[in-house]
């Protein structure tokens, strides 16, 4: 990309792709590790986002591509296999957990798979999503299965703890068998522009974890201003993130289209100057079939189809993989069922 464009960054050309989606095609199971790169306001500091053409994107995402009847079954299940199924709340218990895992497993009815032509063991959810306190069981309840645990860290959600206490929860999350971590960034980071800072953080987050994935949670509710979410997408990849991550969930404003539309340009962008891969994930607030179905129209028009799979794409969410089900339920019977009909944990 060029320098002017680099430095202007006019969120309305979108890369034009067609809206079929095969479950057959070969799906990507691995991507390199992002090694990161050396800190250089050069890639980031004179970023500007045009916020009208940003919105002028967005707008059409829900109106230009029609996916209907089989095609919208199978795009659907695989949303299914991108969730990181997550149950983050006070009143956690390893019985909730185990459940949720149970689901993660068999995210489907076998009736209604078998109905779509599709194995038992063909759809499962991309990881389980879990505070550091559960780790252990989410492991065992998934062994053998495949499926990865992710550990939210570093003081979720307001990541405001003590920064060497932030990475022992690190340590121990990986110790106890997460293969993720979802750490926080320090928002006052971003929020007055001390972007070596933020760096320097991820850079030793990224270090803690290991073997483990890192994806870094911008809280772009929090950041609000979409230059500095463009900002804090490229300073994190820059520091060895594996994915970015639009939120926690806990804050007022969550996943939207506009910032997801921001943070996979950056994506791009990262990816024509290192040749590195990063993965991203919307979170908070996707909780419907026909959200995610504009997210993964998102992805596939500006990053391709590699990133419609687990490895480079996932939602946190809790409660759409019951919406899907039901659409799911739908599309086989011709009958919408109850939402209480299709349980998570």
């Amino acid at each position: 990309m060029s320098e002017a464009s680099t430095n202007s960054l006019v969120v309305l050309r979108g890369a034009q792709a067609e809206p079929a989606l095969a479950l057959s095609a070969a799906p990507l199971t691995h991507v390199a590790r992002n090694p990161g790169a050396p800190f250089d306001t050069a890639w980031f500091d004179v970023l500007r986002v045009n916020q009208s053409a940003v919105e002028r994107r967005t707008a059409t995402l829900g109106t230009r591509r029609a996916v209907k009847k089989d095609a919208q079954a199978a795009w659907l299940l695989k949303a299914i296999t991108c969730i990181d199924l997550t149950t983050l709340n006070g009143d956690d218990t390893e019985g909730r957990v185990r459940r949720l895992c149970a689901k993660a497993r068999h995210p489907v009815r076998a009736d209604l798979l078998a109905a779509l032509g599709m194995a038992p063991e063909a759809i499962r959810t991309g990881a389980v999503c879990v505070y550091h306190r559960f780790v252990a069981a989410a492991v065992d309840a998934l062994a053998g299965s495949g499926i990865p645990v992710a550990a939210v860290s570093t003081g979720f959600p307001a990541g405001l703890n003590p920064h060497a206490l932030k990475l022992k929860e690190i340590e121990a999350s990986v110790a106890d068998g997460a293969a993720e971590i979802d750490i926080v960034i320090t928002r006052e980071h971003v929020l007055t522009g001390n972007w070596r800072a933020l760096y320097d953080e991820v850079r030793e987050f990224r270090a803690a974890c290991g073997d483990a994935h890192l994806k870094a949670i911008l809280a772009t509710g929090d950041i609000r201003v979409l230059s500095n979410v463009a900002k804090a997408s490229m300073v994190c990849m820059m520091a060895g993130a594996d994915f970015i991550k639009t939120s926690t969930g806990k804050e007022g404003v969550n996943a939207t289209l506009d910032v997801s539309l921001v943070m996979v340009r950056m994506i791009r962008e990262y990816r024509e100057r290192t040749g590195a891969m990063v993965g991203f994930k919307p979170a908070g607030g996707v909780s419907s079939a026909k959200a995610a179905l504009a997210y993964q129209i998102l992805m596939k028009e500006e990053l391709g189809r590699p990133w419609l799979e687990p490895a480079l794409f996932r939602f946190g969410a809790s409660s759409l993989l019951a919406d899907i089900e039901r659409q799911l339920e739908h599309h086989v019977s011709g009958r919408y069922s109850a939402f209480h009909r299709h349980p998570v944990a």
